[in-house]
């Protein structure tokens, strides 16, 4: 008896110290087939000492275009949703929400500063993004 009753105290503290869901926003997503399989879009997402961050990159298949690589600092709207700020490399800025969704995330780019208008294609709404492997 003394056995099942620690097999079960065990089993019972294993069960309480998993995390019932996720909890930290770090993770890299892409969508290899974006722009209708012309494209691949990343984006980078670190959450570290209270602080997130957000990076994203862009750029068409061939090379051929504009390849925006974006930043930004981000911040926790709820727990399944990020707001964040980004400049990229071509000087273009704006806003940008990121809701999880599944195993991935959805990114939502908003462009409020078009210095390289070639750039603008790659930011759209409701962008699905799996999760890189």
């Amino acid at each position: 008896m003394k056995t099942s009753w620690a097999a079960l105290v065990l089993i019972f503290s294993l069960a309480v110290s998993l995390p019932a869901g996720e909890t930290s926003w770090t993770g890299n997503y892409t969508d290899k087939k974006y722009l209708n399989g012309q494209a691949v879009l990343q984006l980078n997402i670190l959450e570290e000492k209270g602080a997130i961050s957000v990076d994203f990159d862009a750029a068409y298949n061939d090379g051929h275009g504009c390849a925006p690589q974006a930043s930004g600092p981000a911040q926790i709207v709820d727990k399944n949703t990020l707001r964040f700020i980004f400049t990229d490399s071509s000087n273009n800025s704006g806003t940008g929400t990121i809701r999880r969704s599944g195993e991935g995330v959805t990114i939502s780019i908003n462009p409020t500063r078009v210095a390289d208008s070639k750039c603008v294609v790659f930011y759209g709404k409701d962008v699905r993004l799996g999760r890189a492997k």
